[in-house]
Protein backbone atom coordinates (compact mmCIF):
# COMPACT_ATOMS: atom_id res chain seq x y z
CA UNK A 1 0.00 0.00 0.00
CA UNK A 2 2.94 2.32 0.66
CA UNK A 3 4.31 1.66 -2.82
CA UNK A 4 0.99 2.62 -4.42
CA UNK A 5 0.73 5.86 -2.45
CA UNK A 6 4.28 6.88 -3.35
CA UNK A 7 3.01 7.56 -6.91
CA UNK A 8 4.01 4.14 -8.18
CA UNK A 9 0.94 2.53 -9.75
CA UNK A 10 0.85 -0.75 -7.84
CA UNK A 11 -2.86 -1.52 -7.41
CA UNK A 12 -4.37 -1.67 -3.95
CA UNK A 13 -7.33 -3.31 -5.67
CA UNK A 14 -5.25 -6.49 -5.64
CA UNK A 15 -3.41 -6.14 -2.32
CA UNK A 16 -6.27 -5.43 0.07
CA UNK A 17 -8.75 -8.05 -1.19
CA UNK A 18 -5.99 -10.63 -0.92
CA UNK A 19 -5.36 -9.53 2.66
CA UNK A 20 -9.05 -9.99 3.36
CA UNK A 21 -8.97 -13.44 1.85
CA UNK A 22 -5.59 -14.82 2.97
CA UNK A 23 -5.13 -13.20 6.34
CA UNK A 24 -8.69 -13.34 7.59
CA UNK A 25 -10.99 -15.82 5.84
CA UNK A 26 -8.55 -18.69 5.41
CA UNK A 27 -7.37 -18.50 8.99
CA UNK A 28 -10.86 -18.44 10.50
CA UNK A 29 -10.55 -14.95 11.95
CA UNK A 30 -13.57 -12.70 12.45
CA UNK A 31 -14.68 -9.30 11.27
CA UNK A 32 -12.55 -7.46 13.83
CA UNK A 33 -9.50 -8.42 11.80
CA UNK A 34 -10.99 -6.54 8.83
CA UNK A 35 -10.58 -3.38 10.91
CA UNK A 36 -6.98 -4.33 11.63
CA UNK A 37 -6.31 -5.02 7.94
CA UNK A 38 -7.90 -1.66 7.05
CA UNK A 39 -5.78 0.09 9.68
CA UNK A 40 -2.55 -1.35 8.30
CA UNK A 41 -3.66 -0.66 4.73
CA UNK A 42 -4.36 2.98 5.61
CA UNK A 43 -1.07 3.21 7.52
CA UNK A 44 0.79 1.91 4.47
CA UNK A 45 -1.01 4.48 2.34
CA UNK A 46 -0.01 7.23 4.73
CA UNK A 47 3.67 6.21 4.70
CA UNK A 48 3.81 6.18 0.90
CA UNK A 49 1.80 9.39 0.72
CA UNK A 50 4.31 11.19 2.92
CA UNK A 51 7.12 10.16 0.58
CA UNK A 52 5.24 11.63 -2.40
CA UNK A 53 4.17 14.68 -0.35
CA UNK A 54 7.76 15.56 0.56
CA UNK A 55 8.96 14.91 -2.99
CA UNK A 56 6.36 17.43 -4.18
CA UNK A 57 7.24 19.87 -1.42
CA UNK A 58 11.00 19.82 -1.96
CA UNK A 59 11.22 19.67 -5.72
CA UNK A 60 7.74 19.93 -7.16
CA UNK A 61 7.01 23.47 -8.35
CA UNK A 62 10.54 24.39 -9.53
CA UNK A 63 10.88 21.01 -11.22
CA UNK A 64 7.54 21.37 -13.01
CA UNK A 65 8.31 24.95 -14.05
CA UNK A 66 11.53 23.75 -15.63
CA UNK A 67 10.49 20.38 -17.07
CA UNK A 68 6.68 20.63 -17.12
CA UNK A 69 6.49 20.63 -20.88
CA UNK A 70 7.85 17.08 -20.90
CA UNK A 71 4.93 15.91 -18.76
CA UNK A 72 2.50 18.13 -20.70
CA UNK A 73 1.96 20.79 -18.01
CA UNK A 74 2.19 24.51 -18.81
CA UNK A 75 3.08 27.25 -16.27
CA UNK A 76 -0.44 28.65 -16.67
CA UNK A 77 -1.91 25.28 -15.71
CA UNK A 78 0.37 25.17 -12.66
CA UNK A 79 -1.05 28.51 -11.50
CA UNK A 80 -4.62 27.27 -12.03
CA UNK A 81 -3.86 24.07 -10.15
CA UNK A 82 -2.31 26.01 -7.24
CA UNK A 83 -5.37 28.23 -6.90
CA UNK A 84 -7.71 25.25 -7.15
CA UNK A 85 -5.74 23.24 -4.60
CA UNK A 86 -5.61 26.21 -2.23
CA UNK A 87 -9.39 26.37 -2.33
CA UNK A 88 -10.37 22.67 -2.44
CA UNK A 89 -7.19 20.88 -1.33
CA UNK A 90 -8.42 19.41 1.93
CA UNK A 91 -11.59 17.90 0.50
CA UNK A 92 -9.62 16.79 -2.57
CA UNK A 93 -7.13 14.85 -0.43
CA UNK A 94 -9.87 13.09 1.52
CA UNK A 95 -12.18 12.39 -1.43
CA UNK A 96 -9.41 11.26 -3.77
CA UNK A 97 -8.35 8.59 -1.29
CA UNK A 98 -11.71 6.98 -1.97
CA UNK A 99 -11.21 6.89 -5.77
CA UNK A 100 -9.16 4.47 -7.84
CA UNK A 101 -6.18 5.85 -9.82
CA UNK A 102 -6.53 9.42 -8.48
CA UNK A 103 -5.71 8.21 -4.97
CA UNK A 104 -2.25 7.20 -6.11
CA UNK A 105 -1.23 10.68 -7.21
CA UNK A 106 -2.96 13.22 -4.89
CA UNK A 107 -0.01 13.45 -2.48
CA UNK A 108 2.28 15.09 -5.01
CA UNK A 109 0.07 18.17 -5.58
CA UNK A 110 -0.55 18.40 -1.83
CA UNK A 111 3.21 18.67 -1.32
CA UNK A 112 3.64 21.12 -4.19
CA UNK A 113 0.89 23.30 -2.67
CA UNK A 114 2.61 22.94 0.73
CA UNK A 115 -0.53 21.81 2.49
CA UNK A 116 -0.12 21.48 6.26
CA UNK A 117 1.52 18.08 6.69
CA UNK A 118 -0.50 17.15 9.80
CA UNK A 119 -3.82 17.96 8.12
CA UNK A 120 -2.66 16.13 5.02
CA UNK A 121 -1.74 13.08 7.11
CA UNK A 122 -5.04 13.05 8.97
CA UNK A 123 -7.14 13.47 5.81
CA UNK A 124 -5.07 10.95 3.89
CA UNK A 125 -5.40 8.31 6.62
CA UNK A 126 -9.12 9.05 7.09
CA UNK A 127 -9.78 8.64 3.35
CA UNK A 128 -7.59 5.55 3.00
CA UNK A 129 -9.20 3.65 5.87
CA UNK A 130 -12.66 3.13 4.27
CA UNK A 131 -11.02 2.26 0.94
CA UNK A 132 -8.80 -0.34 2.58
CA UNK A 133 -11.67 -1.69 4.66
CA UNK A 134 -13.95 -2.01 1.63
CA UNK A 135 -11.36 -3.87 -0.40
CA UNK A 136 -10.42 -6.19 2.49
CA UNK A 137 -14.11 -6.85 3.11
CA UNK A 138 -14.61 -7.70 -0.56
CA UNK A 139 -11.76 -10.21 -0.33
CA UNK A 140 -13.28 -11.62 2.85
CA UNK A 141 -16.66 -12.10 1.15
CA UNK A 142 -15.27 -13.48 -2.09
CA UNK A 143 -12.95 -15.95 -0.43
CA UNK A 144 -12.61 -19.09 -2.49
CA UNK A 145 -14.74 -17.64 -5.31
CA UNK A 146 -11.84 -15.41 -6.34
CA UNK A 147 -10.93 -17.71 -9.20
CA UNK A 148 -14.52 -17.82 -10.51
CA UNK A 149 -14.74 -14.03 -10.69
CA UNK A 150 -11.46 -13.74 -12.57
CA UNK A 151 -12.77 -16.26 -15.11
CA UNK A 152 -15.82 -14.04 -15.76
CA UNK A 153 -13.80 -10.82 -15.92
CA UNK A 154 -11.02 -12.13 -18.18
CA UNK A 155 -12.97 -11.78 -21.49
CA UNK A 156 -13.80 -8.11 -20.83
CA UNK A 157 -10.53 -7.07 -19.21
CA UNK A 158 -8.47 -7.11 -22.42
CA UNK A 159 -10.88 -4.90 -24.42
CA UNK A 160 -11.10 -2.50 -21.48
CA UNK A 161 -7.29 -2.35 -21.19
CA UNK A 162 -6.97 -1.71 -24.94
CA UNK A 163 -9.60 1.03 -24.70
CA UNK A 164 -7.78 2.71 -21.81
CA UNK A 165 -4.45 2.60 -23.67
CA UNK A 166 -6.07 4.11 -26.77
CA UNK A 167 -7.69 6.87 -24.70
CA UNK A 168 -4.38 7.71 -23.03
CA UNK A 169 -2.62 7.83 -26.41
CA UNK A 170 -5.36 10.08 -27.80
CA UNK A 171 -5.11 12.38 -24.77
CA UNK A 172 -1.31 12.65 -25.04
CA UNK A 173 -1.54 13.34 -28.78
CA UNK A 174 -4.13 16.09 -28.22
CA UNK A 175 -2.13 17.65 -25.38
CA UNK A 176 1.04 17.77 -27.48
CA UNK A 177 -0.83 19.44 -30.33
CA UNK A 178 -2.50 21.85 -27.91
CA UNK A 179 0.77 22.88 -26.23
CA UNK A 180 2.61 23.27 -29.54
CA UNK A 181 -0.27 25.36 -30.90
CA UNK A 182 -0.10 27.72 -27.93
Amino acid sequence: MAIESACIPFPSEIIMPLSGWFLIKDRGRGYEYLLLAAFFGALGNLIGSLVAYYAGMWGGRPFLERYGRWVLITPRELDIADRWFGRYGEIAVFASRLLPVVRTFISLPAGIARMNVWRFSLLSFAGSFPWSFGLAWAGYLLGENWEDISRYLRPVSIPIAIGVVLLVCFFVYRRIREIRGA
